[in-house]
């Protein structure tokens, strides 16, 4: 099996150097950058298989690199922030991100949001999908209004017009669907989308939702203030 192969960009030396040696004893491809316009070039011409961008590198910051990359490719991308509270975290999920790390880091805690990007991605029509083909139509198409959303084909399609999804906006939609009108809480999709085993920042839900709202329709998902979202049936 082919290694993964992690674009890495980040312009401290010292965080560099050693994370990109971590991953690489962890059986990981790296290509390390000091700079968001090499990470570009690198990009382009590796393809790699995930990117992890540091949100404060010069050229190109990592959030304006995150929106080039999602405007090529649905790759997923992790950003690295120095501050859990910084509004760079949200820019970064705003321009494209599945997840983010803060800085510093432990490299098994990196290593492990890293294998469970990859694991959504690998397995974009596991869990709810299975839930959906179960739930309603044998077909694996579900319709809400207007929405379309084939769990088998992995397509969505709004008033018969595709909608461009990335596997973590695809695995949301899928959660939803596969329980229409039912309150999802924030840390159960968590749980189910973004595979984390323990307590994780909420506002990458949030903000997810958000995105794909702006895809599917705004009133499609509905906020169930102090519980969570639904679709609405």
């Amino acid at each position: 099996m082919a290694e993964t192969h992690v674009l890495f960009v980040e312009d401290d030396d010292v965080i560099r150097e050693a994370t990109q040696l971590a991953l690489e004893r962890d059986g990981f491809t790296v290509t390390a950058v000091p700079d968001g316009l090499q990470g570009l070039e690198a990009f382009r011409a590796d393809r790699p298989d995930i990117a992890l961008l540091d949100v404060m590198v010069p050229g190109l910051d990592g959030v304006s690199l995150c929106r080039r990359i999602r405007d090529e490719s649905t790759v997923p991308v992790i950003m690295l922030s120095a501050r859990a509270d910084s509004i760079d975290v949200v820019l970064g999920l705003e321009a494209g991100a599945d997840d983010y790390v803060t800085k510093p880091f432990d490299g098994a805690v990196l290593v492990a949001r890293i294998r469970a990007v990859l694991r959504r991605f690998g397995h974009a029509s596991g869990g709810a999908g299975d839930a959906a083909r179960s739930g309603q139509q044998e077909s694996g198409a579900l319709t809400f209004g207007d929405l379309a959303v084939d769990t088998e084909g992995m397509e969505v399609l709004k008033a018969g017009r595709p909608v461009s999804l990335t596997p973590t906006e695809m695995r949301l939609l899928l959660e939803f669907s596969a329980a229409p009108g039912t309150v999802l809480s924030r840390d159960k999709l968590l749980e189910r989308v973004w595979d984390y085993g323990w307590g994780g920042d909420t506002r990458v839900v949030d903000v997810h939702v958000q995105r794909l709202r702006t895809k599917i329709g705004q009133d499609r998902i509905e906020t169930v203030r102090g519980f969570g979202y639904k679709l609405r049936a």
